[in-house]
């Protein structure tokens, strides 16, 4: 008996990402901060294909140098908001900022958004966040009803605690925030990957098309992308390339790649060969 061969999905619409029971077809998000102007970000959110969108609350809600008059600069009827809790240093502050977020989504008229990025960085030099007011904040906002995506360090066994808490996502750096510096914790985020239960996001230090491709090609399930994207020179066409990306790495995780070997093998056959 024959069985038939399973190909994997080749569009978006095939192999959504679903996050607290909602599905997305892209599986980028990007970032509103940095950008030289309203005009450039939009034309990159739109240009990434996007439909998340993180937002810093309390850089909107005391319009903070760039972000002034950046809530109503998007179409959230288009683009789902997640706001994050940048900014905070601990995770009583966290979750204030967190419940002044929902209120703010509420507000531009996702009533039922209840999404978080959870940030808690105490650290000014190299904003790495902190592992125990993380899990903190994460346990109070998930008593609260909140969707909780928590920004770590790419730590196997804080992944696995905040998951068993019962966060959305767990979001692992790649490299210290906005330094572009790639994947320095690949093996981390190959266990945190492989042991996961809910989708993992690599949020942080991804700096070019062939890292964003790299992450989903180690099975991450999305990214989170805004320094790259809005530092670059063409900060719409970088994020095109971001998009792109993102797909083609996806799509060769599914294909699966060839071993490596240590020998060439060649791709002809070499029988029936002209002697």
């Amino acid at each position: 008996m024959s069985s038939a061969t399973t190909f994997p999905p080749t569009t978006q619409q095939q192999d959504p990402l679903i996050i607290a029971g909602r599905s997305f077809q892209s599986r980028l998000m990007t970032g509103t901060g940095k950008y030289q102007d309203h005009n450039i970000m939009q034309g990159s959110i739109a240009a990434s294909g996007c439909e998340i969108v993180t937002v810093a609350v309390r850089r909107v809600q005391t319009q903070a140098p760039g972000h002034e008059g950046l809530a109503e600069a998007i179409d959230w009827t288009k683009i789902w908001m997640l706001p994050n809790t940048a900014g905070c240093k601990t995770a009583e502050d966290a979750v204030r900022v967190a419940r002044l977020g929902r209120e703010m989504a509420k507000l531009l008229g996702q009533e039922d958004n209840n999404f978080v990025k959870l940030e808690v960085i105490p650290d000014t030099k190299y904003l790495l966040p902190d592992p125990v007011g993380t899990l903190e904040a994460a346990e109070q906002l998930i008593k609260e009803g909140f969707a909780v995506l928590p920004y770590i360090n790419a730590d196997p066994l804080l992944a696995k605690r905040l998951e068993e808490l019962g966060c959305a996502t767990v979001m692992p750096l790649g490299s210290p925030i906005g330094s572009g510096q790639g994947l320095r914790n690949a093996a981390n985020l190959q266990i945190i990957i492989e042991e996961a239960n809910v989708p993992v996001v690599v949020d942080a230090g991804i700096g070019s098309p062939s890292e964003a491709a790299l992450s989903m090609e180690l099975g991450a399930d999305a990214l989170l992308i805004n320094s790259a994207i809005a530092l670059a020179k063409n900060p719409p066409a970088m994020a095109k390339a971001m998009g792109l990306a993102t797909q083609a790495g996806r799509l060769a995780h599914l294909a699966g790649r060839i071993p490596v070997k240590q020998y060439a093998a060649a791709s002809s056959p070499l029988t029936g060969t002209i002697s």
